[in-house]
């Protein structure tokens, strides 16, 4: 289907920039894009080209809707927009593009292993991690709290499945490569496919090598987790097993750096931030409104299975569906108030980590991380200042920094 043979589309849409160029992400501001959608055309058809395109959802309650109805809006086809038009080969098979009820028996005991109570556990080894990436912060220089932040999530969930932490680093490194190909900080001079295809086969070869070894000897790793899973009465094959921890690692890695840069971003300088320092008690809710606010992953892809109308606007079997978390994450109707950062916000029910059956695994570690990252950053630094401009990502997947130069003075 066409664009042009597509109903309910309104002027609003032919106008706002290309959401799909990381650019206007990263250099541009796409929530007043959002904005105007919302309350214009929610519901709007965007067209890339090549006889491609997608439905861009908005509106909180329709994004929540598309999240949860997976047998109406499934993910097996595939999440990400750079594989619109073609089937995701790891449909079924990896947990992020399957739906339940394979997926709640894939996800069960990772579930199991990623509880509150078993994250409790071990806060003392995150903790030890956040302490060791914060320590170049008291020498006083200048200090890239972004380059940081995107080494956390590895130090925890390279503990988690067991990684080795000489790897860490380059790990990291090539997760945020899959996610930013076109940023020209991780972009290959031979283009964005060859950018892309070189880290996925770099990451998936080093998976292989670690399933083979962790399959020799199981330990209580995510990854001996998996190792043991079985549905269909079978045990995962390596394929999906290698698979699945390139997922996992991809989504931890993605996704927790960037709540904190956006806060610090947004409230160095102001008395907003002195506020949050002085009030430890408002870690917690502190944190989600960082979540709310920097939505981390911008957007989710789900294909229609049959006709549905989703605000006025028809749907047909087949057509690919975006949620804009970050839309819905500033939408006018459920938070009030919404561009304001407001460390008090209650009730906070934000979709950074998605909805229904496909909420994040990993949310209990990430919330974890961020809570105890805050609480080290609180109680022993003052006096934070932005030391140089804040570099985006460009991607139009992962809204993040890759730098945010700052100073600050250790307490006592």
């Amino acid at each position: 289907m066409t664009a042009e043979q597509l109903p309910g589309r309104c002027p609003v849409a032919h106008q706002a920039p290309n959401l799909v160029d990381p650019t206007v992400h990263s250099d541009g501001d796409p929530h007043q894009i959002w904005r105007a959608l919302r309350r214009h055309d929610p519901v709007s058809w965007h067209d890339v080209g090549d006889g491609l395109g997608f439905w861009s959802v908005t509106r909180y309650g329709d994004s929540d809707l598309v999240l949860r109805d997976y047998a109406t809006f499934t993910s097996e086809r595939g999440t990400m927009i750079d594989l619109l038009g073609t089937d995701d080969p790891a449909g079924g098979s990896q947990l992020a593009v399957t739906d339940p009820p394979r997926h709640s028996v894939m996800r069960e005991p990772l579930q199991r292993a990623l509880t509150v109570r078993a994250v409790e556990r071990s806060k003392h080894v995150i903790r030890r991690q956040i302490v060791r990436l914060l320590r170049p912060l008291a020498d006083g220089a200048t200090f890239d709290f972004a380059d940081a932040m995107l080494a956390m999530p590895m130090a925890v969930t390279g503990i988690l499945m067991g990684l080795p932490p000489s790897d860490w680093d380059r790990l990291t490194r090539l997760t945020t490569v899959c996610i930013a190909p076109d940023d020209p900080e991780y972009r290959h001079p031979r283009g964005r496919r060859y950018t892309l295809e070189a880290a996925h086969r770099e990451l998936f070869a080093y998976f292989q090598d670690i399933v083979e070894e962790r399959d020799r000897n199981h330990g209580d790793d995510l990854i001996s987790v998996l190792l043991q899973t079985r549905f269909d009465g079978r045990r995962m094959s390596q394929g999906e097993i290698v698979s699945n921890c390139y997922s996992m690692l991809l989504g931890a890695n993605v996704t927790t750096p960037h709540a904190p840069n956006f806060a610090m971003d947004h409230l160095m300088g102001t008395p907003y931030l002195d506020d949050w320092v002085a009030n430890p008690g408002l870690i917690r809710s502190g944190v989600e409104e960082a979540l709310r606010w920097a939505s981390p992953i911008t957007y989710f892809m789900r294909y229609a299975t049959r006709d549905v109308v989703l605000s006025g606007t028809q749907i047909h079997a087949g057509d690919a569906v975006v949620v804009w978390i970050a839309s819905a994450n500033r939408d006018e109707e459920v938070f009030a108030d919404p561009f304001t950062f407001d460390i008090r916000r209650r009730p906070n029910r934000h979709i950074a980590f998605g909805a229904g059956a496909h909420h994040c695994v990993g949310h209990s570690v990430a919330r974890v991380t961020l809570r105890l990252l805050f609480t080290e950053l609180f109680g022993n630094f003052t006096d934070f200042a932005p030391a140089g401009p804040a570099q985006r990502l460009a991607s139009n997947f992962v809204s993040g920094y890759k730098h945010l130069p700052m100073t600050a003075r250790k307490k006592g």
